[in-house]
């Protein structure tokens, strides 16, 4: 994939490149929101900016992307380069908008690294950037082609249910009436509102369930100032849509998906983690699946325990489900106290296995699931906010 003297150049050159990533990355955003400030007011995550974590993700993604072009020149990393093209396909990224981030990305880049961007160091790194660019220009294609189109639709909240004290579940219809297509278990969406100060910021939520014909149902927790950013949509959500009101959603993308007849899931949840999970489950109660399935999740306390009543109902009508549960405090019978720990959980031979939590519930499990003997290949995760699984590898 790519070219024998650009490999040669990007391997000399991407320990100098990657170790100054994150300020080319800080000052690309810096950059490019100077020169485009409609992108961050209506298009990315301002408190995810805020907080550095899209830098992060960025910077994890380009190195990684460039190691593997090294490391496997015959293939391309289609598990990271899926999950990004779901995640864009979902806010409608166009494919003009990969060059606006070209110009300013090696704008920063030469910023950064000064005289050091030769022009045969700037050409290989550009070949770099273009392979990732067109590749995920081309998933989305398909993606977009698959969902009818990147545009988006208005939905008229038709239900409203407060699940805890800080995750809410909302019900919708399209306000034109028309046609819903389905959606696989597990899949979200991106919601675009209109705040305060006039920005339409975006923002993904899993689909939590398929409440009835010609509906969608997600759940949202709000998110606290706990040393990051509050959350600005959750907040909107909580405090300002009632029924009646109106809201903008794409189509349904993700590909964290239960396999059209999955041989023994292990599904394993924390927190507000659980909403994909709970699609997962319904989907396999609807559908009178009953091979063993094992069902994990964590969470502070049975109260804080989001969708909890549908997690177990659903779990209860599977004739061979193991349900596994850890709260941090007021563990009830039959459940145990402190965090997931999968050391006395029994994995069948051929597990397939789904994550969605924090970052630090996910590398703990997947690590204890490679060594009850579960593939790497067959563990599967969802990261909600930017992946910054690549950016924290050890």
């Amino acid at each position: 994939m790519l070219s024998e003297q650009s490999a040669a150049t990007v391997r000399a050159t991407l320990p100098a490149v990657g170790g100054a990533l994150g300020e080319i990355t800080e000052r690309f955003y810096a950059g490019m929101f100077e020169a485009r400030p409609e992108l961050l007011r209506d298009l990315f995550n301002r408190g995810n900016q805020a907080a550095g974590t899209q830098r992060e993700a960025l910077a994890g993604s380009v190195a990684a992307f460039a190691t593997h072009l090294l490391a496997h020149p015959d293939t391309r990393p289609d598990a990271m380069l899926g999950r990004i093209a779901h995640k864009h396909a979902s806010l409608g990224i166009a494919p003009e908008q990969y060059a606006i981030v070209h110009e300013h990305l090696f704008a920063a880049i030469a910023e950064v690294l000064g005289e050091a961007v030769t022009p045969e160091v700037a050409a290989a790194w550009e070949e770099v950037y273009w392979l990732m660019a067109n590749a995920l220009i081309a998933i989305e294609k398909r993606l977009h082609e698959e969902q009818g189109g990147p545009g988006r639709r208005k939905w008229e909240v038709v239900g409203r249910v407060a699940e805890t004290a800080d995750v809410v579940s909302l019900r919708l219809r399209p306000a034109d009436g028309g046609p819903v297509r389905g959606f696989r278990p597990g899949q979200y969406v991106s919601v675009r509102v209109t705040l305060g100060d006039g920005a339409r910021q975006i923002r993904q939520y899993s689909l939590s369930g398929a409440p009835g014909p010609g509906e969608r149902q997600f759940s949202v927790k709000r998110v606290h100032d706990d040393g990051t950013p509050e959350g600005e949509v959750s907040g909107h959500l909580h405090a300002r849509v009632r029924v009646g009101d109106v809201l903008e959603l794409s189509e349904a993308y993700g590909d964290l998906v239960l396999e059209a007849e999955p041989a023994a899931p292990l599904l394993a949840s924390a927190g507000i983690g659980v909403t994909p999970m709970t699609a997962m489950l319904a989907h396999l109660a609807d559908h009178g699946y009953d091979a063993p399935v094992t069902v994990v999740h964590g969470d502070r306390s049975p109260a804080d325990h989001a969708l909890r009543a549908d997690h177990e109902t659903h779990a209860a009508k599977l004739p061979d489900a193991a349900v596994h549960l850890w709260y941090e405090q007021d563990a009830p019978a039959g459940a145990s106290t402190g965090y997931v720990d999968l050391t006395g959980v029994p994995v069948a031979a051929g597990t397939r296995a789904y994550l969605c939590g924090p970052l630090p519930f996910m590398r703990t499990v997947r690590e204890q699931l490679i060594g009850k003997g579960v593939a790497p290949a067959d563990i599967h995760y969802e990261v909600f906010g930017p992946d910054l699984w690549l950016a924290k590898q050890d």
